[in-house]
């Protein structure tokens, strides 16, 4: 049953949105956010109105984070990124890092973000 409350000559009906963890939202939650209010705003205002969308943008980003410390380690593996090259050539280190990091985003984009 909903509760009203009076303001002058209208009933308003006096609703909350349910208490939610505080987990503040990183690049991939804030990613996800704008994707969803741009592009499929039924699932954005169902989330807002059900009081699901802090927790759902959370969820997002923690996946989104475990993945990109997966796949970062896994393709660095499989490439060959050792500390060893790090340690005698810092530069293609760092190169073949940034490309690596750069692959695991678009998969992030395409599997996390934006489906």
């Amino acid at each position: 049953m909903i509760q009203y409350k009076r303001h002058g000559d209208y009933l308003i009906p006096d609703l909350a949105l349910p208490e939610q963890e505080d987990y503040p939202i990183g690049k991939y939650g804030l990613l996800r956010k704008r994707y969803l209010k741009d592009h499929r705003r039924v699932i954005f205002i169902n989330h807002l109105t059900a009081g699901t969308l802090h927790s759902h943008l959370a969820d997002i980003d923690r996946q989104a984070n475990d993945m990109m410390e997966r796949l970062t380690r896994q393709m660095a593996e499989r490439e060959g990124v050792t500390e060893r090259l790090k340690a005698e050539d810092q530069m293609a280190w760092v190169g073949r890092m940034n490309g690596i990091r750069h692959q695991a985003e678009e998969v992030i984009y395409q599997e996390l973000v934006y489906s």
